[in-house]
């Protein structure tokens, strides 16, 4: 079954949720306690991010600087077939351009395939930390090229151009879209020619950037409507749970704060009060957002489990 097959079959705003997984050396119980936190709520699928390697510099004994090439989180492969299997949950790796060549990719596809994981989100990831080295690998430079690539694989279409037969099962998937503009998109225009593009070559749903203000989603929606994009638009909600998210937020994701939550955080003395006012901003928000209809709600859980199941259990 695919996402947007459990959500057009739905009649209710549906519950999903996206988790990291753990840091290297930890144990996948961090990944499940976070899923029996927020089980009751019946989330429809899962969505586990994926982390290219980036380099460190270690102190060695000797005096010296060594540079080491670590993933600090592997796993998303594994990780995404124990969820499913484990709990029967849709999982939904995603999967990034830089940082993985076309080859690792298609190796990914080949296991996901091989797990019965037929479900992606296809994004082109944060490039900012990869060297050059990494940047000159034979890598999908756009989530445009990542998506030629995965549709060249459901028709039985190697990276090599060699023809094998198609998988029985092909893989479903979704992209991203930014209510509030890409942060280099030159303007919003471009931004929706680009959508349109993904729309038109097979993405079957997207997925939103986190937002705060649930008019400039709605508008958002409009003008993908306008442009002929019919796919659900599923919004990405993210609950504030530290005070300096006034500033950071709008910096790295260029998601604007409405005024009337900034009034509110400006107003709390630490992290913990920061974390109530992004609860009830997030009730708020999403049953707003549900009294609209929109196709599923989707949490963004960093840091913040605890907050969306309190949001949620209001909700659902």
């Amino acid at each position: 079954m695919t996402v947007t097959d459990v959500i057009n079959k739905d009649s209710k705003t549906t519950f999903s949720i996206e988790i990291l997984p753990p840091l290297k050396g930890n144990s996948i119980h961090k990944v499940y306690n976070i899923i029996e936190k927020l089980r009751e709520f019946d989330p429809k699928y899962i969505n586990i991010t994926t982390h290219h390697s980036e380099y460190i510099y270690k102190d060695m004994p000797d005096g010296t600087i060594k540079k080491m090439n670590i993933r600090k989180r592997p796993g998303s492969v594994a990780i995404a077939a124990a969820i499913q299997n484990k709990y029967g949950i849709i999982a939904v790796p995603h999967m990034i351009c830089k940082g993985f060549s076309k080859e690792e990719t298609e190796y990914a596809l080949i296991d996901l395939d091989f797990l019965e994981v037929h479900n992606l989100l296809l994004l082109r990831g944060d490039a900012k930390k990869l060297e050059a080295d990494q940047l000159y690998v034979n890598h999908n430079d756009y989530a445009t090229d990542l998506q030629t690539q995965i549709n060249d694989f459901n028709e039985g279409i190697s990276v090599d151009g060699s023809v094998y037969d198609k998988p029985s099962t092909p893989f479903s998937y979704g992209m991203a879209c930014y209510p509030e503009i890409h942060e280099e998109a030159p303007n919003f225009e471009s931004d929706l020619r680009y959508m349109k593009q993904k729309a038109d070559a097979g993405a079957e749903y997207f997925v939103t950037q986190m937002f705060f203000d649930n008019e400039k989603y709605y508008s958002f929606v409009d003008r993908c409507r306008a442009e002929g994009i019919t796919q659900p638009i599923i919004p990405g909600v993210k609950p504030i749970v530290l005070k300096n998210q006034l500033d950071v937020l709008p910096k790295i994701f260029r998601s604007s704060i409405p005024e009337e939550l900034a009034v509110e955080l400006r107003k709390c003395n630490d992290d913990k009060e920061a974390a109530e006012v992004g609860v009830e901003w997030g009730i708020k928000q999403c049953k707003d957002l549900v009294a609209h209809g929109v196709p599923s709600l989707h949490f963004y859980t960093l840091m913040a489990s605890e907050s969306v199941r309190r949001i949620a259990k209001e909700i659902f």
